[in-house]
């Protein structure tokens, strides 16, 4: 496999585990330290590991359940970062919209991809 590989692979679990609901699954992706970031769609920005899983929690515990159909998706890497752009198109109870997300991964001590940075956009319609 190859760097794009895996960290296609990493970024699709990402995926898996929001519509999963699966804080465990979440948590393995994610970097456990200070400089992790999160930008939820409307939300403030979120830094550090213990809010952004505080985020997740909350996220999972609330009403409905989101499928997401990704679409545009961009992959480079540069040494032991990759990031990831792409739109995750949501379909949930209330209907369906576009979010543009980057999603910035590093790779750890041990090869694995672990995500640091989670930034989703609403995309308005024109």
């Amino acid at each position: 496999m190859t760097d794009i590989d895996r960290v296609s692979a990493a970024n699709q679990s990402f995926y898996i585990a929001h519509e999963t609901r699966d804080i465990e699954a979440m948590t393995a992706i994610w970097e456990h330290s200070d400089r992790v970031v999160c930008v939820h769609p409307g939300w403030p920005i979120l830094r550090g590991w213990d809010d952004v899983l505080q985020s997740w929690v909350g996220i999972f515990r609330g009403p409905g359940q989101s499928q997401f159909i990704l679409t545009n998706e961009s992959i480079s890497t540069k040494g032991d970062i990759a990031w990831v752009t792409l739109d995750e198109n949501l379909v949930d109870a209330n209907g369906a919209g576009t979010i543009a997300a980057t999603n910035l991964f590093v790779r750890d001590h041990e090869g694995e991809w672990k995500l640091v940075t989670h930034h989703g956009s609403p995309v308005m319609n024109r």
